[in-house]
């Protein structure tokens, strides 16, 4: 059955004169396909798997960080309040990243891995900065597949230099770690959860498939408005 769309979850830290700090709950929101609809790139079963166990894992740790967060600060207890905020990063990314990640897929007939238009500025700007298409997907590729461990690979837009960059990251860290310069348009979950069912341990079979269901419009989208 088709997933009906829901508004982005939120980990902002909210507080309130009346009861002390609280925190506003975070939700994981639909899939924009069916739960199945990544097939034969990502079968129902590592979907059910991803999406429906390990992300929902991240967003019911999340929430339970945030009820003791808010209760040590409530108290005033600063300690415990530090003490958490290591899982809570942790965490809240796994959780933002996932979310970012089920939006920049899409099934193949839904235009899933149809490049952008040679015309585009999008197009224009992979191949000023990486040479080709071919040659922007084979970097991707190939550093992606060689993260050590667990982690993510990114396409960024640097707003500082108007280029595009590769980037990795680590477990669940977030591309604006690395600096709020950094925007993200694209990004490949290469944690072992993501493939591992359907690939078992080859990366290179799960990042050669993976760019079938891209969804480039939504990349196109990210980087028009970074861009603007």
């Amino acid at each position: 059955m088709k997933q009906k769309s829901a508004p982005r979850s939120s980990v902002t830290m909210m507080a309130t004169a009346t009861e002390g700090a609280t925190f506003q709950k975070a939700v994981q929101k639909p899939l924009p396909y069916d739960i199945n609809g990544l097939e034969p790139v990502i079968s129902q079963n590592l979907m059910e798997y991803h999406y429906g166990k390990h992300h929902a894992t991240y967003v019911n740790n999340l929430n339970g960080l945030y009820e003791k967060a808010s209760e040590a600060m409530a108290s005033g207890d600063d300690q415990k309040f530090v003490d958490l905020s290591q899982a809570i990063k942790f965490n809240g990314g796994g959780h933002l990243n996932h979310e970012f990640f089920w939006d920049n897929l899409s099934p193949i007939s839904k235009d899933g891995g149809v490049m952008p238009a040679e015309d585009s500025e999008l197009y224009k700007a992979l191949c000023a900065n990486f040479g080709s298409m071919d040659a922007f997907i084979a970097t991707f590729s190939a550093n992606t597949g060689a993260v050590q461990g667990s982690g993510w690979g990114w396409l960024a837009f640097n707003k500082n230099s108007k280029e595009l960059e590769f980037r990795t990251t680590a477990n669940q860290d977030r591309l604006v770690d690395q600096g709020a310069h950094l925007v993200p348009l694209l990004t490949i979950d290469i944690w072992e959860h993501a493939y591992y069912i359907d690939y078992q341990n080859v990366r290179p079979n799960f990042m050669k498939e993976i760019w079938k269901i891209v969804n480039w419009k939504k990349v196109e989208e990210r980087y028009n408005a970074a861009s603007a």
